[in-house]
């Protein structure tokens, strides 16, 4: 019965995997749209007019996603301070035991 269900997961996972594969755009060929205009040529109302910065990445960075970008800064942060505090307890759980 493990194999049977193991079998179905391969299956429909390849199913998907195959799904994705054939949707795919040729590389170098992105799908146009509007924000594309906005965000690289319009220059009365686009990124650039709206943000003052003349570099989009930073545009989006910065402005469009901050709070996401000041998120995920957090979550590293903390996750960094997690590590050096279990590290920092094993050393000294450590040096008793000498």
């Amino acid at each position: 019965m493990r194999k049977a269900i193991a079998v179905l997961a391969l299956l429909i996972l390849f199913v998907f995997l195959a799904m994705g594969a054939i949707e795919m755009r040729p590389f170098g060929e992105p799908e146009e749209t509007e924000m594309d205009d906005y965000f690289l040529y319009d220059e009365e109302e686009g990124s650039q007019a709206h943000n003052h910065v003349n570099n989009v990445v930073t545009a989006v960075l910065f402005d469009y996603r901050g709070l996401d970008t000041l998120g995920e800064a957090t979550i590293l942060f903390a996750a960094v301070s997690g590590v050096l505090t279990v590290l920092r307890e094993l050393k000294k759980e450590g040096g008793k035991d000498d």
